[in-house]
């Protein structure tokens, strides 16, 4: 079963260390936060909303190393295994390496190694909702929708490497 959202969107586009994130929120959660592969934003920035705001403020806190936690109330459609998975994600901690295995454990089936994974891969809030904290068994990254440059970077922003 899929979870309807129903309310009206407005879009923006900001521009973080990891590239152009696309952020979609009600006025009341954040709906979707993806990466972006272009070169610019569309020239519309005039969009005022509390939740895009709140959501680039605590991105901007993340990226400068004072944010571990987000706030920002979320929103999204999910089917209840995909919430599991989602949830999951979430409770991994700020710097934590976790692999798909674990992953699996932590939401009751181990063997659900590649489901998990494919949910984590159509995870509708980056960063937020933390996919890039899972790698491989063997310590490799493993697959990263945002590209393993960007899972890279973040990974490496949460352990001190990349202060801005």
């Amino acid at each position: 079963m899929i979870e309807a959202v129903r309310h009206s969107l407005q879009i923006a586009w900001l521009d973080s260390p990891v590239g152009l994130l696309r952020v979609g929120a009600s006025d009341s959660a954040l709906h979707t936060l993806q990466f972006v592969n272009a070169k610019q934003a569309p020239a519309d920035e005039s969009c005022r909303n509390p939740i895009i705001e709140q959501t680039r403020r605590e991105l901007a806190e993340y990226f400068a190393g004072t944010r571990r936690v987000f706030e920002v109330p979320l929103s999204f459609a999910a089917t209840p295994f995909q919430r599991r998975v989602w949830t999951a994600l979430r409770n991994i901690g700020y710097g934590e390496r976790i692999s798909y295995l674990e992953q699996s454990r932590r939401i009751g089936d181990e063997l659900a190694i590649r489901a998990v994974a494919q949910a984590n891969g159509q995870n509708p809030i980056v960063i937020l909702i933390p996919c890039h904290r899972v790698i491989n068994a063997s310590g490799k990254l493993g697959g990263f929708g945002g590209g393993l440059v960007r899972k890279q970077f973040l990974l490496d922003l949460e352990r001190g490497d990349r202060l801005l």
